[in-house]
C-alpha cells in the first residue's frame, strides 16, 4: 500500500520517494514493521488470551517438567499472522499476484489451525479437529494454491518447471503441455501432477512445523532461520545479476515475496521475545500451521521446494521421527525413540529443555546454510 501510494502516485511530485522502489529498503522496513507490531501488541494479545482463559493443554505422557506450562496462553499465532500480513500489505506491491497467494495460504492454514485450537481449548476436546478433517482442509488449500499458480502459468507469470539441487540444466515440468489433441476431454489430467505435488508439499511443511512446536521457542527459532534463508532465495531468484551468476531461472514477479519473507522474519523475532523460555505465550496450531504453509508456499512459488528438507531441516527431522515411531510401533510393536517428536527424545535422555532448543537452532542454521550453498554447487 505504501509502495503504491508513495512511489507510484506521489513519486512524480516528490522525487525522494524513489527510495520506495528499492526492494532491499522495503524488505528491511517490512521486517522492522513486523517486529515492532509483534512487540507492541504482544502484551495486549497475551492479556486477552488470559482473560478468555485460552490456556495450553499439556499431554500427561510427556516430560513431567512440562506440566507447569499448563494454562499458559496459547493461540498466539494470531499475533504472528497479524505481524506478517500487515507489513506485507503495507510495503509490497499490491498488484503482484504472488504476494496475495502467499498471504492467502498463510491465512487459510492459520484458519485451519485456529479451528483446531478453538475446539481443543474452548470446546475442551483434547484432540481438536479430527485428523482426516484437518488433512482434507489442508489438501483443499493446496489445491486452491495450485489452481491459482496454474492460472498464472497460462499467462506466463509463473513456471511449473522444478529446480533440482546440484543439477544445472535439468528442470522437469510438472505440467504436461504436450497433451494429445485427440483427448481434449481429459485435458484437465495434465494439471494433476502439479496440483498433487503442491498439496503434498503444503501439507508436509505445515504439519512438520506443527510437530516441531513442542518446546519454548523451538519452532519459532527454526522459523526465523528458515524464513531468513527464503528471504535470500527469493531475492537471488528475482535479481537479474544474481540469477544469471548462479544460473537460476529468473522470476521477476517473485521479487515482492522477499518482502513477505522479511515480514515473516521480523514477526517471528517479535514473537520469540514472548515465546522464549520460559514462554509467556504459545503459538498453537494457528501459528504453526500458518508458518508451515507460508514457508511451503514461498518455496513452491520460487520452485525451490526440493530444498525444503534443508531450508527447514529440523522440521523434517521432527516429522520423520514421528512417522518412524508410529510405523515401527504398528509393524513391530517397538519404539525407535524414547518419545516422539524428536525433541522429546532428547529430553528423555536427560538434556535440559534450553539445551535441546539451542542445539536444534544450531542444527537448523547448518541446514539452512547448506541449502544456500547448493545454489552454486551445480
Amino acid at each position: 500500500m505504501l509502495y503504491w501510494l508513495l512511489y507510484e502516485k506521489l513519486f512524480p511530485f516528490f522525487h525522494p520517494f524513489r527510495i520506495f522502489r528499492y526492494l532491499t529498503f522495503r524488505t528491511a522496513f517490512a521486517s522492522l514493521t513486523a517486529l515492532l507490531i509483534a512487540l507492541f501488541i504482544g502484551p495486549f494479545v497475551i492479556q486477552k488470551l488470559r482473560e478468555f482463559q485460552i490456556g495450553q493443554f499439556v499431554r500427561e505422557d510427556g516430560p513431567q517438567s512440562h506440566q507447569k506450562k499448563s494454562g499458559t496462553p496459547t493461540m498466539g499465532g494470531v499475533l504472528i499472522i497479524i505481524a506478517i500480513v500487515l507489513p506485507t500489505v503495507l510495503w509490497a506491491d499490491p498488484a503482484n499476484p504472488l504476494v496475495w497467494i502467499a498471504v492467502f495460504s498463510t491465512l487459510a492454514f492459520g484458519a485451519i489451525g485456529f479451528a483446531d485450537d478453538y475446539i481443543k481449548v474452548v470446546k475442551r476436546r483434547s484432540l481438536g479437529l479430527r485428523a482426516r478433517a484437518k488433512l482434507l482442509l489442508q489438501a483443499l488449500v493446496g489445491v486452491i494454491v495450485a489452481g491459482a499458480l496454474v492460472l498464472l502459468e497460462q499467462f506466463k507469470m509463473f513456471s511449473t518447471q522444478l529446480s533440482v539441487p546440484f543439477v544445472k540444466n535439468w528442470r522437469p515440468d510438472l505440467l504436461w503441455h504436450a497433451w494429445p489433441a485427440t483427448l481434449p476431454h481429459l485435458a484437465l489430467l495434465a494439471f494433476v501432477p502439479f496440483v498433487v505435488w503442491v498439496a503434498f508439499v503444503l501439507m508436509g511443511s505445515s504439519n512438520a512445523v506443527n510437530l516441531t512446536d513442542g518446546l519454548d521457542g523451538l519452532a519459532i527459532g527454526c522459523t526465523i532461520i528458515a524464513a531468513g534463508a527464503l528471504t535470500v532465495l527469493t531475492y537471488v531468484n528475482s535479481n537479474v545479476v544474481f540469477a544469471d551468476y548462479l544460473e537460476l531461472r529468473r522470476m521477476p514477479l517473485a521479487a515482492e515475496l522477499t518482502i513477505f519473507c522479511g515480514s515473516m522474519v521480523g514477526a517471528s523475532i517479535g514473537f520469540l521475545w514472548y515465546n522464549a523460555h520460559p514462554a509467556e505465550i504459545f503459538m498453537g496450531d494457528v501459528g504453526s500451521l500458518a508458518l508451515g504453509g507460508a514457508i511451503g508456499t514461498v518455496a513452491i512459488i520460487i520452485r525451490q521446494e526440493l530444498l525444503l528438507p534443508f531450508i527447514g531441516g529440523i522440521f523434517i527431522l521432527e516429522a520423520l521421527s514421528v512417522m518412524l515411531q508410529v510405523g515401527s510401533y504398528k509393524l513391530r510393536k517397538k519404539r525407535i525413540f524414547k518419545m516422539a517428536p524428536l525433541h522429546h527424545h532428547f529430553e528423555q535422555m536427560g538434556w535440559h529443555e534450553s539445551k535441546v532448543i539451542a542445539r536444534f537452532w544450531i542444527g537448523a542454521l547448518v541446514f539452512a546454510l547448506f541449502a544456500l550453498t547448493t545454489l552454486k554447487l551445480r
